[in-house]
C-alpha cells in the first residue's frame, strides 16, 4: 500500500494548518501558538506523526476505529463502489444497491422491532433527524403538541444546532443560542460526581425518576421522548447505576413516550453487544447510529428506527426532511464491509470473551495510584477520575481540567492518546486491542500519571477544592 511520506516539514504543515484550517473545540489562537499534532498514517492501533513517533491509539480516532487501521478490504470497496455508481441521492422514490442492502443488514443486526433505517451523514445529523422524526410521529397520530424532548446535563449528542440543543453541555449551549424551544434537561446519572454519600442504586433510581417528574411537570401530553447514551462517552464514561435504564424504560412505557437511545459511541461492539442497549436491557423506539458503523473510515450516520414510528410517518404523507448525502452508495458500501469484517472475525466476542475482561482487571490496578479516585471499565471503554483526596472523591482546587489536561499532554509525550474530560481521564481504543496493547497502554498510562503527579506536587497543585 503506498504510503505518503514526502511530506513539508512539520513546522510548515503547522503554519498552514494555522493559516487556514479552523478547527473543532479548539483555541485557535492558543493552537496557533503551539503547532498541531500532524498524523501521517496509521496502522492496527498505532498513528505515525510528521516526527515519525509511533502513538498507540487509545481513542480509535474519536471513537470510531473499531477494526483498528489499515484494512485493505475498506479501501478496496470504495474504490469499486466509485468507480460503479459513485453518488446518487435517495431522494424522488430512487434508491441505490449499498443504500438498500445496508439498511438490510442493519435492521437484522438491530435488536426488537427496529427495522426502518433513516440514513445521515453523522450522528448529529441523525440526532437532528430523531427530533423531527419523535414530533412529526406524535403530530400525525393526533398529537401535536406532544413536541417536548428530554435529555440529560452533560450529555453529547452531537455539534449541529439540534444535536448540540439535545446535549447537555453548558459551553456548547453559551454559543449560539442554544438549546433550541422544546428541549430540557434532568440531571446525569454520575455517581462519582453526585452522589455524595447515597448507595449506588438508590442514587440510579433518584435520577431516572427525576425524567418522571419533569413529565409530570410539563404533562404527558406535551412530552415526545426521552433521548440518552447506554454510556455517556464523551460526558467521561460515566456507566450508570445497575438500576438506572430499567426505571427509565419503566417511566418510558408507563407515560407512552419514545425512548430514543443515542448508540454512536456503544453501538457496533463496543459494549461487547452489537449494541449498548443490549448490554443494559434497553428497549428503545429509536437508535442513533454512526462512528463504529463504518469504523471512520467514510462519514456515515443514521436513525434504526421501529415498525410502529416507521409504520406511522410512512403513513402520513412526505416527511419533509433529508441530507444530499442520506445513504451515500460509496459509505454504504463501506459500512457493508466493516460489519462483515465485525462479524466474520468475531471481534465482539473478542470484546466479551478476552480484550473486555482483561481491560477491566489491568485497569483497576489503576486505582493503586496516588492520583486515581476511581477506576472503571465497560466493555471497550474505561475511566480514571483523578483527585486530590480519594477518600472524599474530592475535586481540586486549580480550575477543573487544568490537570487533566496535564496528564494528557503527559500520554502524549508517552506515545499515548488517552483524552481528558474536566479532571478524568477516557479511553475507548479500537475493539481489535490485544492483550499486549493492553499492558502496553497501562504500562504508558502509568508512567504519565506518575509524571503528572510528580508535576502538580512540584507546583503546589495537589490540593482539594
Amino acid at each position: 500500500m503506498n504510503m505518503i511520506t514526502n511530506h513539508l516539514p512539520t513546522k510548515e504543515l503547522q503554519a498552514l494548518d494555522a493559516a487556514h484550517h479552523m478547527h473543532p473545540f479548539t483555541d485557535g489562537a492558543e493552537l496557533a501558538e503551539k503547532g498541531a499534532r500532524i498524523i501521517t498514517q496509521a496502522n492496527g492501533v498505532t498513528l505515525t506523526d510528521s516526527e515519525g513517533n509511533e502513538i498507540l491509539d487509545a481513542m480509535a480516532g474519536l471513537w470510531c476505529v473499531n477494526i483498528g487501521y489499515g484494512r485493505d478490504e475498506l479501501a478496496e470497496v470504495a474504490a469499486r463502489q466509485m468507480k460503479q455508481l459513485p453518488f446518487y441521492n435517495t431522494f424522488f422514490q430512487t434508491s441505490h444497491v449499498p443504500a438498500i442492502a445496508l439498511a438490510a443488514k442493519l435492521a437484522e443486526l438491530a435488536p426488537g422491532d427496529l427495522n426502518h433505517v433513516f440514513f445521515a451523514g453523522s450522528g448529529s445529523e441523525a440526532n437532528d433527524t430523531n427530533i423531527r422524526l419523535a414530533r412529526h410521529y406524535w403530530a400525525a397520530k393526533g398529537k401535536p403538541d406532544k413536541k417536548v424532548i428530554v435529555s440529560r446535563k452533560n450529555a453529547y449528542h452531537g455539534s449541529t444546532l439540534g444535536g448540540a440543543s439535545l446535549g447537555g453541555m453548558t459551553p456548547m449551549h453559551a454559543q449560539g443560542g442554544l438549546p433550541i424551544p422544546d428541549v430540557v434537561h434532568i440531571d446525569q446519572p454520575h455517581w462519582y460526581n453526585e452522589g455524595g454519600e447515597m448507595d449506588r442504586d438508590a442514587f440510579g433510581l433518584e435520577r431516572a425518576r427525576q425524567l418522571e417528574a419533569k413529565i409530570a411537570e410539563l404533562g404527558e401530553g406535551k412530552v415526545a421522548a426521552f433521548i440518552a447514551e447506554p454510556i455517556q462517552g464523551a460526558g467521561g464514561v460515566v456507566i450508570p447505576p445497575d438500576s438506572y435504564w430499567p426505571e427509565i424504560q419503566r417511566i418510558c412505557d408507563a407515560h407512552d413516550i419514545l425512548l430514543i437511545a443515542d448508540e454512536v459511541i456503544c453501538g457496533f461492539g463496543r459494549t461487547g453487544n452489537w449494541f449498548g442497549s443490549q448490554t443494559f436491557g434497553i428497549r428503545p423506539d429509536i437508535m442513533t447510529i454512526a462512528k463504529g458503523l463504518s469504523s471512520g473510515y467514510a462519514p456515515i450516520g443514521g436513525s434504526i428506527v421501529c415498525d410502529e414510528v416507521a409504520e406511522t410517518v410512512a403513513n402520513a404523507g412526505d416527511f419533509n426532511h433529508g441530507y444530499t448525502y442520506s445513504g451515500h452508495p460509496v459509505a454504504a458500501a463501506v459500512a457493508l464491509e466493516n460489519l462483515r469484517i465485525i462479524e466474520e472475525e468475531s471481534l465482539i466476542d473478542h470484546v466479551r470473551d478476552v480484550a473486555a475482561p482483561y481491560l477491566a482487571d489491568r485497569w483497576a490496578t489503576l486505582t493503586d495510584h496516588p492520583l486515581v479516585g476511581e477506576a472503571r471499565s465497560l466493555g471497550m471503554m474505561a475511566t480514571l477520575a483523578l483527585t486530590p483526596n480519594k477518600e472524599t472523591r474530592a475535586k481540586f482546587a486549580s480550575d477543573e481540567g487544568m490537570i487533566g489536561l496535564r496528564c494528557r499532554e503527559r500520554c502524549f509525550a508517552n506515545n499515548l492518546v488517552m483524552r481528558h474530560v474536566g479532571d478524568r481521564m477516557i479511553i475507548a481504543p479500537p475493539l481489535i486491542f490485544s492483550r499486549d496493547d493492553i499492558d502496553t497502554l497501562i504500562e504508558r498510562a502509568t508512567r504519565a500519571l506518575d509524571e503528572t503527579y510528580a508535576s502538580i506536587r512540584e507546583d503546589g497543585l495537589l490540593k482539594a477544592a
